[in-house]
C-alpha cells in the first residue's frame, strides 16, 4: 500500500481561513471610516478658518474706514444708501460717506460669508467716543460673529 504524499495533516494548513480574512476586512474598513471622518472634520475646519478671515479682513477694512471718517459720529450706524460716492467720484459730506461705506460693508458681507453682517455701534459716553464693529455669519448649527471696540479721535 502507498501512502500519497500529497495528503497533509489538519494542523499543517498553509494560507488564510474565510474568517480570518472578514475579520481583516472589518479591521480595515473601521480605518477607512475614521480616515474619512477625519478628512471631513479638516474640510469643515477649514470652511471655518476662512469666514473668520473674511470677517476679520472685512472688521479691519470698517474699522479704517471710520477712522478715515472720524466726524460722522453715529452716521455709521444707520442704513447704507448709495451716494456715488466711490464710483461716481461724487463729493460726499462725512454723513453720506458714512451711508456709501455701511452699504459697501454689507455687499462685501452678503458675498463673503453665508448669511453674513455689519452692524456699527456709536458710543459717544466714552472719551474717545468709540465703535463696536461686529461681524455675523451662519455656520452648520450655530451663528458665529467677530466684534471689536475701536476708539475714534475726531478732528
Amino acid at each position: 500500500m502507498r501512502i500519497n504524499k500529497n495528503i497533509r495533516a489538519k494542523g499543517n494548513q498553509r494560507g488564510f481561513s474565510l474568517v480570518e480574512v472578514l475579520i481583516a476586512l472589518i479591521i480595515m474598513s473601521v480605518g477607512m471610516l475614521g480616515i474619512a471622518g477625519l478628512y471631513v472634520q479638516s474640510m469643515q475646519a477649514g470652511r471655518t478658518s476662512l469666514f473668520r478671515h473674511h470677517a476679520v479682513t472685512l472688521a479691519g477694512d470698517v474699522a479704517d474706514r471710520i477712522r478715515a471718517n472720524p466726524t460722522a459720529g453715529a452716521a455709521y450706524t444707520g442704513a447704507g444708501i448709495d451716494f456715488g460716492c466711490v464710483a461716481a467720484g461724487v463729493d460726499c459730506n462725512e454723513v453720506e460717506m458714512a451711508s456709501s461705506d455701511i452699504l459697501l460693508w454689507s455687499q462685501q458681507a452678503n458675498e463673503s460669508l453665508p448669511n453674513g453682517t455689519v452692524v456699527v455701534a456709536y458710543d459717544n459716553a466714552t472719551v474717545p467716543p468709540s465703535y463696536t464693529i461686529a461681524v455675523g455669519w451662519d455656520e452648520p448649527g450655530e451663528q458665529l460673529n467677530y466684534t471689536i471696540v475701536i476708539p475714534v479721535i475726531g478732528l
